[in-house]
Order: C-alpha cells, then sequence, then structure tokens
C-alpha cells in the first residue's frame, strides 16, 4: 500500500530554461493519467502559468514548491497535501536544475526541491545543436552535486534517427540512461507573450488540444514504464502533511476589535487564475456559521493565485466564490471581502473599464472599509486607470505597461498594520510584471522591500491592501485569519 509520505514522484529538470521541460513534465502527466493513475501536478518556484496546463493534465489543481516563498521546511508537507490520493506525482522545475535565488546559493532551486523531497530527476535536454557533447553536459550536471540522482535523461528536439544513435552512444559513456527521444514537434508548441506563457483560461480549446499533444508525443518517444519505476524508487518523507484548517488554528491570533474602517482612515499607519477553483455553477458553497463571503476574482484576466490562499481562507471560516470581473456586473450576494489575484488586466484593459458597474461596485465596497487585497494585477485593477483606461479609481494613482521587466524574490515587511499584516510582520514575495504605478506606494505603504534601494511599495488605505508583491499565504497563516476576521468585523 502507498502511503502519502512515500507517493512515486520524479522532478523533471533541465540544463536551462527553454529545453522543453513544460513540455516533458506536462506530456507525463497527461500520459499517466491515460493509463488511469491519479497523478499530483507540481511546479518549482512562484510560477502560476504552467500548474494551469498542468491541472488540464491531470483533472488536479496545479500546486507550486517554493523554498523561498515558504521555507524549506514547508515544501514536503506542502507536496504530501497535494499528492494526498495519488498514485504518482510529477514535479516541473524551474530554470537550469542549480538556478535558485540570486545570491542565496541552491536555495530554491530545483535541486535543492529535489533533495527536500528525496525525488529522483530526469534531465530534459535540447539536442538540437549537439552530438557527442550531450555526453559532457549531462557527465557536469550529474556530477556537480552528489546528493541530487539524477535517473535519466530524455533527449528533445532530435533532429533523425542518426542523430538519435549519435547521443545514445555518447551517453553510454556517463551510465545515466536515456528515458526519452522527442523528435521536434511544432504542435505542441504554446504561445507566448510578454510575461511567458499564454494562460490556459485565455485559450482553454487550444490549450487542450496542446496538452493532447503534448502526451501523445511522451508517450510515443518515453518508456512510461521505467520512468514510473524510477519515480517509485524516491525515499519515504518523515514529514506530515500540510492541513489548511490546523495551519490557520495554529497561527497567532489577531488581535481584536480591530479598529473600525468605515468611513475613516485606520488610527495606526498600515503597514504575505485567481486562486484555482471550479465555476461557480459547478462548485458546492461551504456553509460558515455567518455566512461570510469572500469574494476573489477569477476569469481570463485574474488567473494567477495559489491554491492554499483558497483553502486557509475556506479554514478561517469563509465562504469563497468567485467572479469575473470581464463578464459580471455585480459582486457575489453578501460579499464582505475582496481579493483581487495576478493576471494580466493590461491585455483586457479596454474590456475591464467597459464593465462599469462592476468598477464601481468594487470602489463602493473599498470605499465602505471592507477588506480588500490585491497582489499585483489586483493592484493595477485598483488604480485610476491603466494605459490611459478608466479602472476602479480605488487608489490615486496611475498605471501603464512599459518595456522594463520588473522580477525577483524580494524580503518584506509590513511597514504598518494592515488587513493582511500586523507592523513589522516579515514575508517573503516575488514580483514578475512590466507595468509601472505611479506613485509607486502611498502615503501609508503596503511593503518596506530590503533591497539594497531599501524602498516601499504597495498601498493601505482603510481596509485596501494592494501591492506589486505575490505572497504565499502557507508561510504565514495569520495572514489569512486576521483577513476573515477583518471581514467578519469591518
Amino acid at each position: 500500500m502507498v502511503t502519502s509520505s512515500s507517493v512515486p514522484r520524479l522532478v523533471v529538470a533541465a540544463p536551462s530554461s527553454g529545453s522543453g521541460k513544460t513540455t516533458v513534465a506536462t506530456g507525463l502527466m497527461a500520459a499517466f493519467a491515460a493509463r488511469g493513475l491519479a497523478v499530483s501536478p507540481h511546479k518549482v518556484g512562484p510560477d502560476y502559468i504552467d500548474p494551469g496546463y498542468h491541472a488540464l493534465a491531470t483533472g488536479r489543481v496545479g500546486r507550486n514548491l517554493d523554498a523561498y516563498l515558504c521555507g524549506p521546511e514547508l515544501v514536503g508537507p506542502l507536496f504530501l497535501h497535494g499528492a494526498r490520493g495519488c498514485d504518482i506525482a510529477v514535479v516541473e522545475g524551474v530554470m537550469g536544475l542549480y538556478d535558485g535565488a540570486a545570491g542565496e546559493g541552491e536555495l530554491a532551486s530545483t535541486a535543492h526541491v529535489a533533495k527536500l523531497l528525496r525525488a529522483p530527476v530526469v534531465l530534459v535536454v535540447d539536442a538540437s545543436s549537439q552530438s557527442r557533447s550531450v555526453a559532457a553536459l549531462v557527465h557536469g550536471f550529474v556530477s556537480w552535486d552528489p546528493e541530487v540522482r539524477v535517473g535519466g535523461v530524455i533527449l528533445n528536439k532530435v533532429a533523425s534517427d542518426r542523430h538519435e544513435v549519435m547521443l545514445r552512444e555518447a551517453l553510454e559513456q556517463t551510465g545515466v540512461p536515456v528515458l526519452g527521444v522527442l523528435r521536434r514537434a511544432p504542435q505542441v508548441d504554446t504561445p507566448s507573450r510578454h510575461l511567458g506563457l499564454v494562460p490556459v483560461a485565455e485559450r482553454r480549446a487550444e490549450a487542450v488540444e496542446a496538452v493532447a499533444a503534448m502526451a501523445a508525443q511522451v508517450s510515443d518517444g518515453c518508456d512510461l514504464d521505467a520512468l514510473a519505476g524510477l519515480a517509485r524508487s524516491a525515499g519515504a518523507l518523515s514529514c506530515e502533511a500540510w492541513d489548511a484548517a490546523a495551519a490557520v488554528a495554529s497561527s497567532p491570533p489577531p488581535p481584536l476589535p480591530f479598529p473600525s474602517s468605515r468611513g475613516s482612515a485606520p488610527s495606526t499607519p498600515p503597514g504575505g487564475s485567481a486562486p484555482w477553483t471550479p465555476d461557480r455553477s459547478e462548485r458546492p458553497r461551504p456553509q460558515t456559521p455567518d455566512g461570510l463571503v469572500i469574494a476573489v476574482a477569477g476569469g481570463e484576466a485574474f488567473t494567477f493565485s495559489y491554491a492554499e490562499h483558497t483553502e486557509l481562507l475556506t479554514a478561517a471560516g469563509a465562504e469563497v466564490v468567485s467572479f469575473d470581473p470581464l463578464r459580471d456586473e455585480e459582486l457575489p450576494e453578501g460579499t464582505r471581502g475582496l481579493v483581487i489575484g495576478g493576471g494580466f488586466p493590461e491585455v483586457y484593459a479596454a474590456e475591464l473599464s467597459a464593465n462599469e458597474p462592476l468598477r464601481k461596485a468594487v470602489a463602493d465596497l473599498a470605499e465602505s472599509g471592507a477588506p480588500v487585497a490585491a497582489e499585483c494585477a489586483g493592484l493595477l485593477y485598483l488604480c485610476r486607470e491603466l494605459d490611459g483606461l478608466p479602472m476602479c479609481g480605488v487608489l490615486d494613482a496611475g498605471a501603464r505597461m512599459t518595456e522594463r521587466l520588473t522580477l525577483g524574490y524580494r524580503d518584506a515587511v509590513a511597514v504598518g498594520d494592515s488587513v493582511l499584516a500586523a507592523a513589522g510582520t516579515r514575508m517573503r514575495g516575488h514580483e514578475f510584471h512590466r507595468t509601472a504605478v505611479e506613485p509607486g506606494a502611498g502615503a501609508e505603504p503596503a511593503w518596506g522591500l530590503r533591497t539594497p534601494q531599501r524602498r516601499v511599495e504597495g498601498f493601505v488605505r482603510r481596509g485596501v491592501h494592494a501591492s506589486y508583491l505575490h505572497t504565499h499565504w502557507a508561510a504565514e497563516p495569520c495572514v489569512a485569519r486576521r483577513f476573515v476576521e477583518r471581514c467578519r468585523t469591518s
């Protein structure tokens, strides 16, 4: 009998970005699922988009494993939480195998997570411009860290049968088995734009076809039995599965009563795919003692969040209801709090602006003092305008697209009290955007960032907490507990 701590698992890694990790990982998930296995999909790092394709391949929510945002100690528990009831787990890596947080050594790298999970690694190599040199490349990655167990290689973008023979002959000298060979296949390509792949929610029909093509390519070109056998060689984990209810119960209770925020500013200076949920029509609503509804933005424009956020809010006593700012003209009935995660409002600025009734409803809710938590795309939506088009006007700031990519992990501290965090709360986050908000911080900022510039960013106004920073609430469950309690008392 397979226990949750010994679920078969493997990590799909590569020497660098662009080698084909997403194609192989997603195709492998779908191929195993087609065999009738319950597959648990995971992604190393903060990326929100790949997990959407993983979910499509497996029928289960894609989950992130980020040793920087959550800390190394939570990687195993969060993995076991996602892998409950599964027959096998596939973990897609990030960047190159040994690439981690800048200046932090191996922290948050694929290699680091593989070691934390005691999982074997399958190395996906883009072989399109090499033959015998592939052996030197693989040997280097295998020998760099003896604690990382590379159990096999999948050769991607192989040009011909002759090319395959040359590659296999070279790799015989390394002792690392070739577990798959994939030819070039344009049909598995997924379109990209300024922040990476286009999310599943924006191209569902095409995404279904792409995932099916990935599954077919992996099934035809890889030894699935050998890969499943490698996954079964993973070591047992000694930790317990993460549980949202237990995490909320053990988090520090927020101070009560909260200062009233209706119609006045806080008395102290304030200040971690929307969460994946099925369609509202298909999703049973949990009953909470007081019917506390927290609305969560979704749809094509707001696709970025972590599944654990919804789970924590629910565990804290909220009824989480999704809505689509592109189509819904009203917030869900009884909304007492609002969460607007990341996504691509810049792509849908005209449609978001045209939905004036909802923009007004959001502004009215914020003006009433109800708690509103906005990250990145949510921040842009709350601004006065985005690329010259009217948005909600909750914040006296303008947003626009730029050519500059802002990307990286951040250490943050809450500047003062807010609906999410008490002053001095430290959290780790991630920035990823090509937009700018002017000004970049309000009179009461959300976070102080411990960067060389020691800058502040974001806005706290009444019950609003808006910031570019993406955070993972599993690292600080008190954030969800505090937000729900504020919704209950405001």
